[in-house]
Formats: structure tokens, C-alpha cells, sequence
């Protein structure tokens, strides 16, 4: 049954009157994009740099208080990462209340990615895009590649997510949607389309991402479903894994009142 353009208006309007009162406890405004380009890590914090080759995946452990700079050193590519609790793998990444929780579908600079359990997995303390990134669709798959490249032989992200779950005792059941670095999607009418937004791009863009929890972390280095390149030409991505700190006044645990409740969840479960 089709809704009147007065009950889709009643709807958009208690929806912006709620987010109004989540977002009037924010407790601080979040930041500009991250300068391009990045501040170099310094050496004695880097464990190690992987390069995610063009159409691959990789995956790795992550402790907490470690990070990862994901970053397009080779070209523009779009990064799929899921990732789930070293301890406990039915705790999971959780998008959708991610987005719903923080009022956003920006994944930006201070923002904070949740699993299903309500805990904080990571911190987005850089992020050059200011939340150029893909929490709504997913990533690619064969059947979506061989409509969009009729003849070329590809790899795709639903495969490689399986392949890495596999390599990590997971099964493709474990596998959450997945949230797609440096693709700058966006819903860009009144009826849901989605739209590529190349401009929210500066060609050569990183993320910080910290660990709050120990974590299982894996990528996917394939072209986005809505990528409107014509050719499957990905690049390769280079990932670093470094130890940092948390300072008192860390913005990421302080710039909603999701997020203060979500790092209590984590205290909670460690005490």
C-alpha cells in the first residue's frame, strides 16, 4: 500500500524531532577532514605495513590500543573491512546500529563503529574524506562483477570476506555487512537513490582506525558495486598497524552520548 505524501512528511518529522534530542547531547562538534596529506607515523610505533594487492584481501589480529592507517598510496580503492571480537566471534561488526545509534551515515573523524553487542570495537581518530565511506550496501559479488564486466575475469568482495572468514575458523554466516572504505556513496533524493559522490574524494585518502577491543579484522580490495568506472582496475592499498594512546579528552570517546555509553559497555565487560 502506497503512503501519502503527508504520512512520508509526519514520518520525516518525528524522525529529524528525535535525532534533534539525540543530537542535543552531543558533547562535542566533530572536526574537519584530516590534512592530506597524512602526518607521518612515527617509526617506533609501527608493528607492521601490509599492501592489500589489487583485487585481494587480508586479514590480521588487532589488539586494543593498536591501529590501522588504511591508505590509497598506489591510486584510488575502495576497502571493504568487517571485523569481529578476538574472544568472542558471534560479537560482530554492527552498521546498522552504527548509523542508527550516532544519527549519521557518516562515518567520519570522531566517530565510533559498534558491534551488536553495544560495545565500541573502533575509533575513527583520521579520516581525510570527512566520511566518504559506504555503511549502507555492502561490497561487490560475483554476480554484480560479471553484469558490470561481461567477459573479464575478477575477484569480488563477498568471496574474499568468505575466503578470509574461513582463514580465521569463521564460516560465511559470521560475516557482517561490511563497511566500505573510499566509497563515497550517498542517498541523493527523496526516494532512496543512491548516488557516487567522486568530489567527497581527494585521490590520495587514509583512515586511522583504532582498536578498542582486541580484534579479528579483515579487508576486501575490490571496486564498489556503484564504483561507475567502466573497467575492474583496482588498485593495491597499503595498510600499517601501529601502537597508539588515548589522551583524557579523546574526542572519538567524548562526541556523543552513544559513544560515552558504548565505551562504558566496554568497561563493563572487562571489569
Amino acid at each position: 500500500m502506497s503512503r501519502t505524501p503527508e504520512q512520508i512528511a509526519a514520518d520525516r518529522a518525528r524522525y529529524e524531532e528525535h535525532q534533534k534530542k539525540g543530537l542535543a547531547f552531543a558533547t562535542r562538534a566533530l572536526p574537519e577532514a584530516s590534512a592530506v596529506p597524512a602526518a607521518p607515523i612515527a617509526p617506533g610505533s609501527v608493528v607492521a605495513t601490509e599492501t592489500i594487492a589489487a583485487g585481494w584481501y587480508w586479514s590480521t589480529v588487532l589488539r586494543k590500543g593498536e591501529a590501522l592507517r588504511v591508505a590509497q598510496p598506489h591510486g584510488p580503492a575502495s576497502v571493504a573491512l568487517v571485523c569481529w571480537s578476538a574472544h568472542d566471534t558471534s560479537e560482530r561488526l554492527n552498521l546498522p546500529d552504527t548509523v542508527k545509534v550516532q544519527w549519521d551515515t557518516r562515518t567520519q573523524k570522531g566517530r565510533v563503529l559498534f558491534s551488536d553487542m553495544g560495545r565500541v570495537m573502533l575509533s575513527i581518530t583520521e579520516d581525510s574524506s570527512g566520511g566518504a565511506h559506504d555503511v549502507l550496501l555492502g561490497g561487490s559479488t560475483a554476480a554484480a562483477n560479471a553484469a558490470k564486466y561481461p567477459g573479464t575475469a575478477t575477484r569480488n568482495t563477498r568471496d574474499n570476506l568468505v575466503l578470509a572468514a574461513g582463514k580465521l575458523g569463521l564460516s560465511r554466516r559470521d560475516i557482517p555487512l561490511a563497511l566500505t572504505l573510499f566509497a563515497p556513496i550517498r542517498v541523493s533524493d527523496e526516494d532512496g537513490h543512491f548516488a557516487w559522490q567522486p568530489g567527497l574524494l581527494n585521490g590520495n585518502d587514509y583512515v586511522d582506525l583504532r582498536a578498542e577491543m582486541d580484534l579479528l579484522v579483515a579487508f576486501s580490495n575490490c571496486p564498489h558495486p556503484l564504483d561507475p568506472g567502466p573497467a575492474y582496475a583496482p588498485n593495491p592499498v597499503e595498510v600499517t598497524r601501529y601502537v597508539t594512546e588515548v589522551t583524557a579528552d579523546d574526542l572519538c570517546r567524548m562526541a556523543t552520548a552513544e559513544a560515552v555509553r558504548g565505551f562504558e559497555n566496554n568497561a563493563r565487560a572487562e571489569a
